[in-house]
């Protein structure tokens, strides 16, 4: 064990708010942590496409992108799993067959069903609303959103998971036996609530992704941290030594963390690098 640490740091609801504002004092942990020899990493379902220059400026030593499908340390690609072209025409025709609106997300950007758009936009609203945040019903997809394209090709051979619009939840049901062969989930909410199905690869998670990073770090799993918000971050939390979740996160990621912080807009991150040692 040394005095050097690795973070893993989830990105929504823990670097940056619900409503994706980054508070100052987030910005200020981790360029101080990284200027005390501590290395921080990004570990987040987001593509690396959907990062705005305000969230990368603030500099990583690394990112763990698409829940783990996606690793890169010190601007080195160390691995990258994605779903085959086949894969992803059977997804996008099931999705169209269906009538469901979907997006492919890729390193190289969301690229968006014909429909999505408008279809997302109620559903969005209603996901930001869920988070608290203020006038979520004037939200328009491409402010929730980031880097979304639309009239792109939708047959790809890039993509690190694909999230649909859910038009009730026996389409995540039926998503489960359809691609038996992959991961399937949702989001936006838990159970019969939930907005969104995911399809990614098998065998993928945040934990393993870490284990990968750390291992192209040259350092060990004795000094990591985790921090995160929400139940996909579970496993990061298991993989590390040490785990956060914040304050305004779900009770089951709290439940499985080390010790809880303040909510993200409560300088969470701020306090928990303090009370780590690391600013």
């Amino acid at each position: 064990m040394s005095d050097s640490k690795v973070v893993f740091l989830d990105v929504d609801g823990t670097i940056t708010t619900y409503e994706n504002v980054i508070p100052e004092s987030a910005k200020r942990a981790i360029r101080t942590a990284r200027a005390n020899g501590h290395k921080v990493l990004m570990c987040t379902g987001r593509s690396k496409a959907e990062n705005p220059p305000e969230l990368t400026e603030i500099g990583f030593d690394g990112m763990v992108g698409g829940n783990g499908s996606y690793v890169e340390v010190d601007d080195q690609v160390i691995m990258h799993v994605h779903i085959d072209a086949g894969q992803c025409r059977h997804i996008v025709d099931w999705c169209h067959e269906r009538g469901l609106e979907f997006y492919l997300e890729s390193n190289n950007g969301l690229f968006a069903s014909e429909r999505f758009r408008e279809a997302a936009r109620p559903v969005l609203q209603l996901y930001m609303g869920r988070k608290g945040v203020e006038n979520a019903d004037q939200l328009e997809t491409d402010d929730v959103m980031h880097g979304m394209v639309y009239d792109g090709e939708l047959y790809r051979d890039d993509v690190n998971k694909v999230s649909f619009v859910l038009s009730s939840y026996q389409d995540y049901l039926d998503a489960i036996e359809e691609f038996s062969d992959m991961k399937v989930g949702t989001w936006g909410g838990a159970g019969e609530l939930a907005l969104f199905g995911d399809v990614a690869t098998k065998d993928i998670d945040k934990a393993v992704a870490v284990h990968k990073a750390v291992e192209a770090l040259g350092t060990d799993m004795a000094d990591t941290i985790a921090m995160g918000d929400a139940k996909v971050d579970i496993p990061m939390f298991e993989a590390c030594a040490t785990s956060v979740c914040m304050g305004s996160g779900g009770e089951e990621a709290k439940a499985a963390a080390d010790f809880v912080t303040t909510d993200v807009d409560k300088d969470g991150l701020w306090n928990a690098f303090s009370h780590l040692g690391l600013v």
